[in-house]
Order: structure tokens, then sequence, then C-alpha cells
């Protein structure tokens, strides 16, 4: 016969209850929790109290303060077990449903009381409670009140956070926001608590937001797992290398301004080309200290605010070609012939003396110090035209950070700029046609060709065709690269800032050398060669994307923070947008002072390459979106 009567107290998943109807045929009893009814099996329930119970809405049902009784009845029942009934007459002096219902909250609780596994207890159908040891009660109740403190705590945090202020001291909270902002982490229980959506720029806001991080913050190099300090790596002596004087020659590094990597420089020697590059080979050897180092990072990082060198900067100090009074060289000769073919080549290490000068000072010059480099120079790129070459116009310019004053200037296209560009990919054309001649194993550049051909003329077909192109890659068989208009070519010229030009140096020392008395590597193979290219691209890439993004971070702090003149008030900046591109929805356009590419809202009455005078209207910096309107 059941236990169970109509009316009883029990307790049914965490919840109170009261036996309502006994059934006959499926043994099934129906209780009622405050408005709902269920028919449960009665080992499903556990009895409470005979009762009656008329109202399981009359039980204060949540776990009760302790007794007054409590200390004692702990003290009283260290030793032994007792009854439900039992327990609650000595906690509340009597046994009700309600004092059998605190009772029994108090022992599910687990702090005070437990549950013995009594096989004599289970067969009298009565559970059997102890006390729990003192020692274990103040050790719980100590963790206990530790998480309430976290929990009070961190819900302090959650609404200062979401009314946007909090105290220094809590910054060391934020530490996940900041490590999911700089992409190390997928999510932050902080954000999820706040409500805030759990990306890198919203995370990004929220940190600016709060003072956490200053709006100059920029997260992007360490975002793309970019080292943020140069090595610091002791400097070998260099290997003693068997060279040619070349101090006869005038050379020139001709740089822009600030420039402090000067790793190549040109002369003209009659009708012969020289381009002369940091012999970087010297110190760094395969597979030493620093060229593991250097292997890691793939190049140079070139950022608004700072540079990250791949290699020591005492490096460059000792081999950048002008900073001594001479300079060790890998010197590439050739001459450039009236087709622009590149003729008669020779490699050799060299000594120099080198005049260092800025694209600005050398373009007053083009008609008298350099004008015969520039006929040189001049022959190769007809040639490279007449080879379809991509001649991408578009806009770049220079963003440079200095004590905190952002200056955003475009590149002057053409004049020095473009004979030691030009002279620079004729290296690059001749090392690879010396390298693949001498069966030297290389990294070579190659990029495939478009679906279709084009000649632009005007920006809008600059940035159309633009998008036609693939990147370029390397691979160690030679292969065209159309962009550059050149069947064969390899990056030789940087050396001290780019890793794979280093592994071109190295192989060119070691089959150089290869018949002197001094020791040298031997040349790289095809698998070790992959492997260092695989490495190296995926070093480079992860810092060309770091400094692309670096470059839009600061030009929207520079939009951002932007105020000119305007009568008496300040106001947005404002410039020339060149419309490039129309979709279904918006209008892309160029400008060419900031070199960005933003999107307007469809502007039906514009055509492309038309000139727009457009201004500023908000700046999101974690987006790295600036929102324009047009004003004329």
């Amino acid at each position: 016969m059941s236990e169970f009567k109509i009316g009883a107290l029990v307790y049914y998943k965490s919840k109170a209850a009261r036996v309502d109807a006994i059934g006959d045929k499926d043994d099934k009893i129906e209780i009622s929790i405050l408005k709902t009814t269920k028919r449960v099996r009665d080992k499903d329930i556990k009895l409470l109290h005979p009762g009656p119970v008329s109202d399981i809405s009359t039980l204060d049902i949540e776990l009760p303060d302790p007794p007054e009784a409590l200390s004692e009845t702990l003290e009283l029942l260290e030793e032994e077990a007792v009854s439900l009934s039992e327990l609650s007459d000595f906690l509340y002096g009597e046994f009700s449903p309600q004092s059998a219902w605190s009772s029994w909250m108090l022992v599910m609780d687990g702090l005070y009381f437990e549950l013995l596994a009594d096989e004599n207890a289970k067969d009298a159908g009565e559970d059997l409670i102890k006390a729990r040891p003192q020692d274990l009660i103040a050790a719980d109740k100590e963790k206990r009140e530790s998480r309430i403190q976290q929990q009070e705590a961190w819900d302090t945090l959650i609404k200062c956070i979401s009314n946007g202020r909090i105290e220094e001291t809590d910054y060391p909270q934020l530490i996940e926001v900041e490590q999911l902002a700089c992409g190390e982490r997928e999510n932050s229980r902080i954000l999820k608590a706040a409500g805030i959506q759990e990306t890198k720029e919203a995370a990004h806001a929220l940190l600016i937001k709060l003072g956490y991080w200053p709006q100059e913050y920029n997260p992007w190099p360490r975002r793309m797992g970019v080292t943020m300090s140069s090595p610091e790596i002791a400097i070998p002596e260099a290997v003693e290398t068997s060279r040619r004087d070349l101090q006869h020659i005038q050379a020139w590094a001709i740089d822009d301004v600030g420039n402090q990597d000067p790793d190549d420089a040109i002369s003209l020697e009659g009708n012969r080309l020289w381009v002369h590059i940091a012999d970087v080979s010297s110190l760094v050897i395969p597979d030493s200290e620093l060229d593991i180092e250097a292997r890691s990072r793939g190049t140079n990082v070139y950022l608004p605010d700072q540079t990250i060198h791949m290699l020591p900067s005492g490096i460059t100090q000792q081999l950048g070609l002008g900073l001594q009074e001479q300079n060790n060289a890998l010197s590439i000769g050739f001459t450039i012939g009236e087709n622009g073919e590149i003729e008669d080549i020779e490699l050799c290490f060299s000594l120099l003396q080198v005049t260092r000068t800025t694209y600005d000072d050398a373009d007053k010059e083009l008609d008298s110090t350099f004008i015969e480099l520039k006929s040189v120079t001049d022959r190769f790129h007809q040639r490279r035209i007449n080879n379809n070459a991509a001649m991408l116009d578009l806009p770049e310019v220079n963003i440079r950070v200095d004590n905190g004053e952002i200056s955003v200037r475009p590149y002057r296209q053409g004049g020095s700029r473009k004979i030691v560009t030009e002279a620079m990919l004729a290296a690059g054309e001749a090392v690879a046609l010396f390298a693949h001649k001498n069966n030297i194993p290389i990294p070579y550049a190659y990029q495939p060709e478009p679906v279709e051909i084009q000649h632009p003329q005007k920006m809008s077909e600059h940035y159309a065709y633009r998008r036609c192109f693939k990147a370029s890659r390397h691979t160690t068989e030679p292969a065209a690269h159309f962009g550059l208009g050149l069947p064969i070519y390899t990056r030789v010229t940087s050396p001290i800032r780019r890793y794979l030009d280093l592994i071109v140096h190295q192989q060119l020392r070691a089959f150089l050398t290869q018949d002197s008395q001094q020791p040298q590597r031997p040349l790289l193979g095809h698998e070790e060669l992959v492997e260092r290219i695989g490495l190296a691209d995926e070093a480079s890439f992860a810092a060309r994307k770091a400094e692309r993004n670096s470059n839009q971070h600061w030009t929207m702090l520079y939009l951002n923070q932007y105020k000119t003149k305007q009568g008496e008030g300040n106001g947005n900046w404002q410039g020339e947008a060149v419309v490039v591109m129309h979709d279904e929805r918006k209008t892309t356009v160029i400008l060419p002072d900031l070199a960005i590419e933003p999107k307007l809202q469809r502007q039906d009455n514009t055509e492309l390459d038309q000139s727009l005078t457009v201004q500023v209207q908000s700046v999101n910096i974690p987006e790295l979106r600036a929102f324009f309107r047009v004003i004329n």
C-alpha cells in the first residue's frame, strides 16, 4: 500500500508538491505544484510530511535563513543520525509541513547536514540525516562567501561597463576583452554578460570607451601575430671576402626623406649600369641564429609610428650604403641595350663609396647629374611597357606619426623615383637570368597574366584593372611576372629588410665563392628552399596586412582629429573624390590626398572619373571606416 496520502507534502524535482490523488489502475500519483498538476510514479517523489497541506503556496519555499537552534542542533547531532521529523523538531520545535520543508531545504543545501546511505534507514522508508563536521562547514562557508563576493564584484563590473565607466583597479578584468580585440581569443564572458557583440571591433570600441586603450592604440600588428620588437642578437664578424674596388665610380643611394634602411645604390660606368646592394650575406649565414630569426619574421614591418626590423638595427648601421665612409656590397653590373634587354651581366662583391640623397633633391638634378641614368632606365621601362606591364597609376601616400602628429603626404611619381624603381627591377631580372643560367636555386617571383590585357588611362580604368590581378607568388622555377612585364624576375635589392632577398644573396655568395679558399656554406637544395619560401611568405603576408590596416588605422585617426579653420569655426576634413565604380547601391570613390577608397550612397547623377568634393561625416576607428557626404 502506498505510503502517500492525499494532502501529503512531497518533494519533486527540487520543488514542494502536494498529493492530490492516488491512482488505482496505473499506480500513478497526481500531485500539484503551485498552479500545475502532474501524474508521477511514487519513486519520483519523496514524502516529507503526511499533511494535510491545504495549499502549497502558503509555504515559504525559499532556502531559509539558519534558525536560532542551528548551532545547538549541530552540536547535538555530531555523533547521531536522525530522521527528518526529528531534525525538524530540533531546529524548529515542531514537525509541521513548513518546518519539514525548511529542514529538508537545509539538508538539500548541503552546508550543515548530509544524508546517510544507510540500508536500515532505507528499509524503514526514512532517510537518516547527520550534521557535517564543523571544520568542513567553516571551509565551505568561506568558499560560499568568497563566491558571493566575486559575484557581487562581477555584477558591479558588468553594470559599470554597461554604463561606460570603470575604475583603473578593474583594468585587469579587461584582459580577456583585450585578447578578443587582438584576435587572440574568440569570445569574452564580459562582452556576453554586458550584451555586447563578441567581435574584435566591438571589443576595440569598448576598450576605447572605457579608457583602457587610448584612441590611438593600434591592434593590427598584434592581431596579425607580428612581433612588436626588433631582434636583439649579437652580430658576428663579417665573413672575409675578396672584393672588387669600385670606389672610383660615383654611387648614389636615393631614398625618401627619413629613410633609415639604405640597402641599395646605383651607378653608371660608361654604358654599364651598376646596382649595389648591402652585403648582408657576409654577416647572416644560412641556419645561423640571425638567419633563423629573420626567417621567422620574413620582413621589416613599416608602421606609421615605428619600424620593426627583421634583423638587428646594428646590421643596418654597419652595412647600410652611405652610412659608413666605405661600404661592402654585392654589385650587379649589366648593360641595357637599345631594345631595353639586359646584356653582359656580371656579379661581384665590391668596395664602394656611396653618397646618400633624397628623391626631392635628386629630382632637381634630373637634367644634369642623373640625365644618363634616366636615359638608360627609360629604355628598360619602355621595354616593360611593350611587354604589357601593368603600369597602374593609383594614388599612394606616406603616412607618418612623429611625436603624436599624423601626416599624410602623397607620393610623387616619376622623376628620380622612376629611375631607382627601373634600376632595381632591372637588377632583379639580371640576377634571375644569372641564377637560371648557372643553375643556382633561388626564389623567383611570378604573376600570372589576367584574363584580358588592358591599357588603362583613366583612374576608374586603373581601379578596375587592378581587380583583375592575382597577387604575385614565389616559386623555385623561372616564370614570367606579368605585372612587371618581365619574363623572369627575383627580388634581390633589399636583403636587410626582406628575407627572400637575403636568401638570394646567400645563394649567390655560395656560388660566387665556391672556388675560393674561404670555407663557405653549400647551396641550398630545392627542398630547403621551398621550406624557407613557405615560412617567409607566411610571415610576410601577416606583416603586409598589418601594415595596410595600420595605415588605415592612422588615416582614420587623422580624419577624426582633423580640424581646419573655416571662418571662426572648425570643420571636418574635406577634399577631392574621384568616382571609380558604381554598383547597385553604392558608388566607390578614390580620395587622391588620402589614398583610401570609401563607398558613398549611390550617386546616380555622376559619371566615372567625375571629381566630387566630399566631407567627413563620421569615423569608426575600430572598423576602419570613414563616412563621407558629397558637398557639391
